[in-house]
């Protein structure tokens, strides 16, 4: 479409002269017919030695295919095109240059484009820097994951071993520990996989959290549903300490009730304006039961101090009669 772009050559050139900008223009078959001081200061070369395709004695040979396919492209469209590549400064060093172009017309006819380019390097340099830094930190949290989660792969071997040789009477002690340290294995697990470990969505999280937790025990045992009615993203503290009160309210169900009862748990996540605060309620039909001789009831204990932690409102104690009700602290 032919746009009021064209400008006379006059008034081109007395702006291109004194502008701090590299500034070209090039005919409709690609060939450069102008450059401005600004791009000669840059290259260190004369006029005539970039016209035509001269320039492109500077570009970088790893950027050469990708930059002439898309002036390609923006020829066979005429529209408007971006692009960055490396070209070679005046000092033979490969600066990135960010360069933006706008088709020329006379009347109805196309003349070529008119563009600009700015060295970009330093910002290039700072992405380059931040996404080595972001490497490093995953693999540093991987490591530290892996080492979480084999500690506690063998604290989980070691309390077996001291379970199963220690007295009768204290073997349902050294099972519910056991299941603990298992489902602290998982909140791990599952925060590790979360897609963005910064930011992490509450709803995906409770979910893959309540299909890991229900493996803990034969099928049929746990059974964890969630129902989210607000998407939030969330700090790792806050889910973490989230997904610590969830298992143990799954644990505590375990410890309550026989082998032949399933443990339901429910939790909900109700709806709410982007303001208000994110709320959890959790709900579990076993909890109020009465634990197995030797088993101490810390349940209230560890989810008071796991809210804590992260400053997690809590209220009820996660009955029917009662549920467990959290207020999450605004993100930071």
């Amino acid at each position: 479409m032919a746009a009021d772009t064209a400008l006379p050559d006059a008034a081109f050139r007395s702006f291109a002269e004194g502008a701090g900008l590299m500034i070209w223009r090039a005919d409709a078959q690609a060939r450069v017919i102008y450059v401005n001081p600004a791009w000669m200061a840059f290259r260190g070369r004369a006029a005539e030695d970039e016209l035509g395709h001269g320039w492109k004695d500077g570009l970088h040979p790893d950027d050469r295919a990708t930059h002439e396919a898309a002036v390609a492209a923006a020829y066979a469209t005429r529209e408007p095109h971006s692009g960055e590549y490396r070209l070679r400064r005046h000092d033979g060093a490969f600066r990135w240059v960010h360069g933006h172009a706008y088709p020329l017309h006379e009347g109805e006819d196309f003349t070529g484009f008119a563009g600009s380019c700015f060295d970009i390097t330093e910002r290039k340099e700072a992405e380059e820097q931040a996404a080595r830094a972001l490497a490093e930190q995953e693999a540093l949290l991987a490591e530290i994951y892996h080492r979480v989660r084999n500690n506690l792969q063998v604290t989980v071997s070691l309390i077996g071993l001291y379970g199963r040789a220690a007295a009768s009477a204290c073997r349902p002690a050294f099972d519910a520990l056991g299941q603990r340290v298992r489902a602290i294995a998982l909140v791990q697990q599952h925060l590790h996989e979360a897609p963005q470990i910064a930011s992490v969505d509450l709803a995906d999280y409770l979910t893959r959290l309540a299909e890991g937790l229900s493996q803990l025990r034969r099928t049929g045992r746990i059974a964890v549903t969630v129902e989210a009615g607000r998407s939030v993203l969330l700090e790792p503290r806050t889910v973490n300490a989230l997904g610590m009160i969830l298992a143990e309210i799954v644990a505590e169900c375990l410890d309550s009730t026989g082998e032949g009862t399933a443990c339901v748990t429910r939790v909900e996540v109700p709806a709410g304006e982007p303001d208000e605060p994110v709320r959890v309620r959790i709900t579990s039909g076993g909890v109020a039961g009465e634990p197995a001789a030797g088993v101490p009831r810390l349940g209230p204990r560890l989810i008071a101090a796991y809210a804590g932690q992260a400053e997690i409102a809590v209220s009820g104690t996660g009955t029917p009669d009662a549920p467990l009700d959290l207020t999450l602290p605004a993100r930071s």
